[in-house]
């Protein structure tokens, strides 16, 4: 499964430790950027071009890092078919896969170390969605909602 990665200048040294180690654990990993650290870019435009990633490539991965992950999980969920959560515990990280199939997981690189963080990213990989009627009723749901405006 292919893993994109995404941040903005907060979550600049995140993102790039998170991409060796993934690269190490033998994952397929895309860098959307920042390519270098440059101290006032916006998260706004990393977290849309996530979430665009993702929703091209159905059955990829998206972790998105800014400064509070906040500013990364609205702009990747403003793309449709993606269901972004902002998780530094790896019991929710879980259950945001298994229920409701998060495809993209945003941190927030002030509040989680990097360890943390690994052990959170290896979870929401590693975690299959249960796929369930009543799960994937919800998310059909949301799907209806997304598209309601396409004719």
């Amino acid at each position: 499964m292919k893993v994109f990665l995404a941040a903005d200048h907060r979550g600049f040294t995140l993102k790039e430790e998170l991409k060796s180690w993934l690269e190490e654990e033998g994952r397929e990993v895309v860098d959307l950027g920042a390519e270098s650290l440059v101290e006032d870019d916006d998260y706004s435009q990393y977290g849309i071009k996530l979430g665009e990633a993702v929703e091209a490539e159905p059955g990829s991965f998206g972790v998105g890092v800014c400064g509070s992950g906040i500013g990364m999980a609205v702009a990747a969920n403003k793309v449709r078919s993606v269901r972004t959560g902002l998780v530094h515990d790896v019991e929710i990280v879980k259950i945001g896969r298994s229920d409701d199939n998060m495809n993209v997981l945003a941190l927030g690189a002030d509040f989680i170390s990097l360890e943390q963080a690994k052990e959170v990213v290896r979870v929401f990989l590693d975690t299959a969605f249960v796929n369930n009627e009543r799960h994937q009723r919800r998310l059909n749901e949301i799907s209806a909602y997304e598209c309601r405006d396409v004719l």
